[in-house]
């Protein structure tokens, strides 16, 4: 329900962009640029946020960001760019970094037994992303029967349930990790021999391709498809649709890594969203284009989450799982930086998106080839 929640939240910000842009005067590029401040946020607070919930456990973690995820919406609320920035960027950012995969996969890494983890992780990250399927289109029937203000109200009254939801958590939850003879989570000796391990390098290289691509589209998606001549309600559309197909691409994903590998199959999803991306802007804009594009990028938006983790519970165990997932999910946020802002910039100064289609589609070719270099055979326990 918390991952729901928070991955709901943000993935409906995209459909502020028109109204905001059409009432306050604010640019494109303004809104990109804040989404991007919102992803480095989430990026540089993921290693802390991950380290303390391994430290202490997720009540205090998760309850804390919810009231920070309610702050930053009401901020955003304000319309003037700096409720924006703060609000919709820092403070968003940094919740969602307590509210996401890094703190609740290291969570559900530590309580499922090792012959069950690879699957307790793929329903979390499949049953976590129905939430862009309900709140996505809640959030535009808001903004279309109220104001896109009082949209925002609705959405920090979802954030604040994370802080009850989150009250349900077991007080020991940090402690129910197996045998007693588990190593204790170290953040400060395992980071540094992560960074010393080959395939932990290039994972981290290659997941920026993931960043870069799916903030793109999540925050410039429904600017992009208004400006080709469809109604709003069409962006809301695709923006569900990624949802409710992400749970199936989660659920394969998973599946694919037990019989294929973590790195092949990784590999295949940054192949695959790649060449969904070409095709889309290659076609001329409609709504079954549209419809079928958001299809195809939702069965392969966060089915790298399986192979991730596996890849990190292989090399190091769960102990330490949050520290090091932040690691790497830093470098995911920094091309989600860049993919946000990189494609307000290019709309703002060209008027179109062509620039940044075309930039995802280099990028992800890259992380791909990258990504097939590495091989599970070589991965192997570091002692932490």
């Amino acid at each position: 329900m918390i991952l729901s929640l928070s991955m709901g939240l943000r993935q409906s910000l995209g459909l502020f962009i028109e109204p905001m842009v059409r009432t306050t005067g604010i640019t494109v590029a303004t809104f990109g640029f804040a989404m991007a401040v919102q992803n480095l946020a989430w990026g540089i607070g993921q290693p802390f946020m991950g380290a303390i919930c391994d430290r202490f456990g997720g009540r205090l973690v998760v309850a804390a960001a919810a009231v920070l995820y309610c702050a930053g919406l009401y901020m955003t609320a304000s319309g003037g760019p700096v409720g924006l920035y703060l609000g919709g960027g820092l403070l968003i950012g940094i919740a969602v970094a307590a509210t996401s995969h890094g703190v609740l996969v290291g969570i559900i890494s530590r309580l499922a037994a090792p012959s069950i983890r690879a699957t307790a992780v793929s329903l979390l990250a499949a049953v976590g992303s129905l939430g862009t399927f309900i709140v996505a289109p809640m959030a535009q029937a808001m903004i279309d029967h109220w104001t896109w203000q009082t949209a925002l109200a609705g959405l920090a009254l979802l954030a604040a349930s994370m802080a009850g939801i989150a009250l349900l958590f077991r007080r020991a939850e940090v402690q129910a990790t197996g045998p007693a003879s588990s190593p204790q989570p170290d953040a400060w000796r395992a980071i540094p021999e992560a960074l010393a391990d080959r395939s932990f390098v290039i994972t981290t290289l290659a997941f920026f391709a993931c960043g870069f691509q799916l903030i793109f589209i999540a925050t410039h998606l429904p600017n992009y498809i208004a400006i080709c001549g469809l109604p709003p309600s069409v962006g809301a559309s695709a923006l569900a649709l990624i949802g409710i197909c992400n749970a199936v691409g989660t659920l394969i994903a998973g599946y694919l890594c037990q019989r294929w590998g973590n790195g092949p199959v990784l590999a295949l999803i940054y192949l695959l969203r790649t060449l969904s991306i070409a095709a889309f802007f290659a076609f001329p804009v409609s709504v079954e284009t549209t419809l079928l594009f958001a299809a195809a990028m939702g069965f392969l938006w966060l089915s790298v989450v399986p192979p991730v983790s596996g890849l990190i519970n292989g090399l190091f165990g769960p102990s330490n799982f949050g520290a090091l997932f932040g690691v790497m999910f830093l470098s995911h946020q920094v091309g989600a930086f860049l993919g946000a802002w990189l494609g307000g910039l290019s709309y703002q100064f060209s008027g179109s998106y062509s620039a940044g289609w075309l930039s995802l589609v280099i990028v992800g070719t890259a992380a791909a080839l990258l990504q097939l270099t590495v091989r599970d055979e070589e991965l192997r326990p570091l002692k932490v």
